[in-house]
């Protein structure tokens, strides 16, 4: 059983307390800077999202395929020849 000062401690901020943390945000970005800063971290959360999603893509499409599917490897046998003999 948790003690209600450590479930005060770790709660989530009411009405007064989300009113003086945007007062002290308006005061340290100024009124003019706040839709420039909600601009730039709706753009990276946006641009997180898109990769998030082009990534668990890419996992599905690696997924999918089989290990029968993949083509196989050849070696070349160039590679046995010196630099000497190709020039």
């Amino acid at each position: 059983m948790t003690s209600p000062t450590l479930q005060l401690a770790f709660g989530l901020p009411g009405g007064a307390e989300l009113l003086l943390i945007f007062g002290i945000v308006i005061l340290l970005f100024g009124g003019a800077k706040l839709p420039q800063l909600g601009k730039a971290i709706g753009e990276g959360i946006n641009n997180f999202k898109k990769s998030y999603k082009a990534d668990d893509d890419e996992n599905v499409q690696v997924a999918e395929v089989s290990p029968n599917d993949a083509e196989p490897e050849t070696k070349n046998d160039d590679s046995t020849n010196s630099l000497e003999d190709k020039r």
